[in-house]
């Protein structure tokens, strides 16, 4: 104690410091960290076609199972999509097909000398393959929703820390087909440190409001798993919960088991599909709204200002009364994120120019089109979000703020 007692509190101060960097840079750095969520914005998908073929040998047995594949999976996005039954779906060629499939999902197969048997999954291009399913009606879609997905094994809690096979699960699941808008991170850079177990506890808004506005979302989802294993290697028991919100609101509760480790992986994917079936039927319900305690709260002026507001805005309205009243634009430029739905081509171009007409916009950008589905627009605005939102009002759409800087508008 005396070498440090003679260097005096300043020392100890920088040590302290120290030694707190090293616990951050600890926290933060590392090669096993993130995993890049699936990009399927560009595709529909049709999972669970079986198929069961017989062939002269192996490889021909499985390209033909491949190729039944193809027909089926059509005939039941189309199905799907029309909400019909799948033997009226039109007859598309094998050159037609094979134009339109993307990928072949291999969910499970058995190979012999001259059988194929698999349950197989199929990639629409969804550019390609919109205008053929006659998509007419616009499919409701939720306010986008940061997922923080946390697992418990062995009495302990994690989410983002590091790599681990539920936060796989939530990266392999393709958002696409769900009217879920899940907002999912990599787990990379910050993540670890900002959307950790610990924050799902949290209930201070303020802290939420600031995660919300960072990765531009409305609210918060919370899949969660409880991991329970018998013995090292053997059975798992899991217990999936469906949580929304800061307060942890749960919205339905299963159970699954896998026989042993080989089987976890399956057993964590089917757990994502029931949650995501879960949080549908949630806001089909209408209990998947934002929290409206997550809005910031605009500070209110003193009365003298509050009056002297009143009377230039009264003065203003006078001068203009017959001039169509377009909000002004004030502030800085800012970016906003604008979901609009595009049920054909020519929507996304509709939208660009409808929003490239109001006044303090200096550019208009698509960076996400899907056909049939949501598209996303990046906006630069001089203004706040109301103002943006009002000017889209006065040309006919139907705008609504689902929060911070992000809109949803449709005709």
């Amino acid at each position: 104690m005396t070498p440090l007692r003679r260097f005096g509190p300043p020392f100890l101060l920088l040590l302290a410091l120290g030694g707190v960097g090293g616990v951050v840079y600890a926290q933060i750095e590392g090669a096993e960290r993130g995993i890049p969520p699936i990009d399927s914005a560009s595709s529909f998908e049709v999972t669970g076609v079986e198929v069961d073929v017989f062939a002269e040998n192996a490889q021909a047995a499985r390209t033909e199972g491949w190729r039944r594949a193809q027909g089926e999976g059509w005939k039941l996005l189309w199905a799907r999509t029309n909400n019909r039954p799948a033997s009226e779906a039109p007859t598309l060629s094998e050159s037609v097909l094979s134009s339109i499939v993307s990928g072949i999902i291999i969910e499970q197969e058995q190979i012999g000398p001259r059988r194929y048997i698999a349950r197989l999954g199929v990639l629409f291009d969804r550019a390609r393959t919109g205008q053929m399913l006659g998509v007419q009606s616009l499919v409701r879609r939720s306010a986008p929703m940061l997922v923080i997905p946390v697992m418990v094994t062995g009495g302990t809690g994690y989410s983002m820390e590091f790599r681990n096979d539920w936060q796989g699960a939530w990266a392999r699941f393709r958002t696409a087909n769900s009217p879920i808008d899940y907002v999912r991170t990599s787990g990379s850079g910050a993540d670890p440190m900002l959307l950790n177990a610990m924050q799902t506890g949290r209930r201070s808004r303020g802290w939420w409001r600031v995660l919300l506005d960072q990765y531009g979302a409305a609210s918060i989802l919370v899949p969660e798993v409880r991991l329970r294993r018998l013995f090292p290697g053997g059975p798992a028991i899991a217990t999936f919960s469906a949580r929304h919100g800061p307060d942890n609101e749960l919205l339905g509760r299963f159970e699954l088991r896998a026989r042993d480790s080989a089987a976890l992986p399956a057993m964590l994917d089917e757990g994502v599909r029931r949650l995501d079936a879960i949080y549908v039927r949630a806001l089909e319900a209408g209990l998947l709204t934002p929290d409206p305690t997550l809005n910031i709260a605009q500070p209110e002026l003193p009365p003298e200002e509050e009056e002297e507001l009143e009377e230039e805005r009264q003065t203003i309205e006078d001068s203009t009364a017959d001039e169509p009243t377009t909000p002004q634009p004030t502030g800085a430029a800012q970016p906003f994120r604008i979901q609009v739905e595009t049920p054909d081509e020519g929507a996304a171009q509709r939208a660009e120019v409808s929003v490239s007409r109001v006044r303090g916009v200096t550019s208009a950008l698509t960076t996400s089109f899907a056909l049939g589905g949501t598209s996303v627009m990046r906006v630069t605005y001089v203004g706040d979000a109301a103002a943006l939102a009002a000017a889209l009002q006065a040309q006919g759409w139907s705008v609504q703020v689902v929060g911070g800087n992000t809109l949803r508008m449709s005709r």
